[in-house]
């Protein structure tokens, strides 16, 4: 049995490969990938495997980004430290999701459960999957204002930005909104192709920007076509990781 890991902590993927040798030596690893970048590459170069183990949040965002680009045809057993949400939506998603730090108890029933299927639950399962990921391409994130709340579509996103534990969302109309979460939570939600974590106080959208300046000491200075509260600088260290991802 053929299987590829995504997961972008080294000590999380050395376990899981060290509990499937032990619990299941016929299963053989045969890539082990950390981020959504890397995982559309492999999956385009190479014929898909019989199982994949995924983690939610990646090094350059949510894992489901990597359905934009490509399908993946194997099974997936989901792993996850704190996502409730996804725990959630993956119960009836996937084959099984487990929770980490992960048990030899819990990998035994998600491969078990993996095993039982027969082709025709295989073919559902994936449909299944392909739905949850247009799901969350086009989630909203949900603002109050007085005694309602208003859903905010991905694509009228312009920033979030963090202040005094505070965060706050603004829309391509320059409409500021404040919500619950942190930059980092909200990263591993929209992280990704469309969004880029600016510095501690920014997360920014690809569509938002409307020109680069250079600043001192080689850095960036971004700006966009909506007011923000502050200037939104890039560090001399993240410069080539952002012009990466604008191109």
């Amino acid at each position: 049995m053929r299987a590829v890991i995504i997961e972008d902590e080294t000590a999380a993927a050395r376990n899981l490969k060290v509990l499937l040798a032990t619990s299941h030596p016929e299963i053989d690893i045969i890539a082990t990938l950390e981020s959504v970048s890397e995982s559309v590459e492999w999956f385009r170069a190479n014929t898909s495997p019989d199982l994949v183990f995924m983690d939610i949040n990646l090094a350059d965002g949510n894992a489901f980004r990597i359905f934009d680009h490509i399908q993946i045809e194997a099974p997936i057993i989901f792993t996850t430290a704190y996502d409730e949400y996804a725990l959630e939506a993956f119960k009836v998603n996937s084959i099984d999701y487990i929770l980490k730090p992960l048990k030899p108890e819990d990998l035994e029933r998600a491969v078990a459960k993996y095993t039982s299927l027969t082709a025709p639950a295989r073919a559902e399962l994936n449909q299944r999957i392909g739905r949850m990921a247009e799901r969350t391409r086009n989630k909203t994130q949900l603002v109050r204002v007085k005694d309602r709340l208003i859903p905010i579509s991905e694509q009228n996103i312009a920033y979030f930005y963090t202040s005094n534990e505070q965060t706050t969302l603004t829309t391509i109309e320059g409409k500021a909104y404040p919500i619950d979460g942190t930059l980092e939570s909200l990263y591993g939600e929209y992280g990704g192709e469309e969004f880029f974590r600016a510095n501690r106080q920014f997360i920014i959208a690809r569509k938002a920007i409307k020109d680069i300046s250079v600043w001192f000491g080689s850095r960036l200075a971004i700006n966009l076509t909506v007011a923000t509260p502050e200037r939104i600088i890039i560090s001399k260290a993240r410069v080539p990781e952002f012009k990466a991802w604008l191109q």
